[in-house]
């Protein structure tokens, strides 16, 4: 059978309640495409019943496969499904569809081409934000900042959770990535710049979910840690490319 022509990698930890809707806004797409696409949802330590949800999902969808990581950590999620995933572009997507799945397409030939990898963007021109807090909206600038200044200049929003990979670029870069936690697309992103590939900003329509599972003061701490851990590899030559 020949390889999908994507891939749609979702991480879910403690997703139960989110899970079983976005899976079916998921396969409504999927189905309505005429490309193949299979669906990876990567359970990792979770306390409630993600699991079970995803697999009696399965049971009814072929395409989906459900794979289960014990040790928690976003980045350890996405790094294993988008390395057991079989599609020529492979697109990582978070359980709360705060980017609603049907702009999937524009990350994907033939509306997009020339391209290694094409992030979403919230502050690209024609994004729209919708429902979000001001405050929100601030620290998410402020923190943006940072990543720019310290690691990612010229990238508007490197940490929204919808990311496509051509399949050779996702199979060098997620080999290569040590970051288990939410920093992790910081250090995708930055390695990816490192070896030279191209990677586009896709304006797309966000909506803010007041269940979030951020922590703008903690993971922003820890968020300035992790570049530091980044740049440190780099200097000792763990990502190759130009120090």
């Amino acid at each position: 059978m020949p390889a999908p022509f994507l891939s749609i990698v979702i991480p879910a930890h403690n997703e139960e309640i989110r899970l079983p809707s976005t899976l079916e806004q998921v396969f409504a797409f999927v189905e309505a495409q005429p490309y193949r696409t299979e669906v990876l949802v990567v359970e990792n330590g979770s306390r409630d019943q993600t699991l079970q949800v995803a697999q009696a999902f399965a049971t009814q969808h072929p395409q989906l496969r459900v794979l289960q990581n014990n040790e928690r950590g976003k980045g350890w999620a996405v790094k294993r499904g988008m390395l057991e995933a079989a599609g020529d572009y492979r697109f990582m997507c978070d359980a709360d569809l705060s980017m609603p799945v049907t702009e999937i397409n524009h990350f994907l030939p033939p509306k997009l081409d020339d391209f290694d990898i094409a992030i979403a963007s919230r502050e690209a021109r024609g994004s729209v934000r919708y429902n979000e807090p001001p405050y929100r909206h601030l620290g998410g600038r402020a923190i943006n900042l940072i990543i720019r200044a310290l690691a990612l200049p010229g990238l508007q929003d490197s940490q929204c959770g919808f990311k496509c990979f051509c399949a050779s670029v996702a199979e060098d870069l997620f080999r290569v990535q040590t970051m288990p936690g939410w920093s992790f697309d910081i250090e995708l992103l930055y390695i990816a710049r490192r070896r030279g590939y191209r990677v586009v900003e896709i304006p797309i329509n966000w909506y803010f979910g007041a269940n979030s599972k951020i922590s703008p003061l903690r993971d922003a701490l820890r968020m300035i840690g992790d570049i530091f851990t980044i740049r440190r590899n780099a200097r000792r030559g763990l990502y190759g490319g130009k120090v």
